[in-house]
């Protein structure tokens, strides 16, 4: 048995948002629905229902501030 103490970085393990909305759009498109129409719909309303629940879609969305959300992408879309 290891008795060496193991360190545990949480910090490394999180994901970006950007790589949570990328994962939310690839199970949304495996379930056939219209990605962007659906993460606009999330986005503006802030109705989870908006997002699948297949693969934890649903939950690893929830865990993004969507006004962070906006304003990263607002930035993107302005070369900011």
């Amino acid at each position: 048995m290891d008795k060496n103490t193991k360190m545990f970085d949480s910090f490394k393990t999180q994901k970006t948002n950007k790589q949570i909305v990328k994962e939310v759009y690839q199970c949304l498109q495996e379930k056939d629905y219209n990605p962007i129409d659906q993460l606009v719909g999330y986005i503006i309303s802030g109705d989870p229902s908006y997002i699948t629940s297949f693969n934890n879609a649903r939950t690893l969305i929830k865990s993004v501030d969507r006004d962070e959300l906006v304003a990263e992408m607002l930035k993107a879309y302005i070369d900011v």
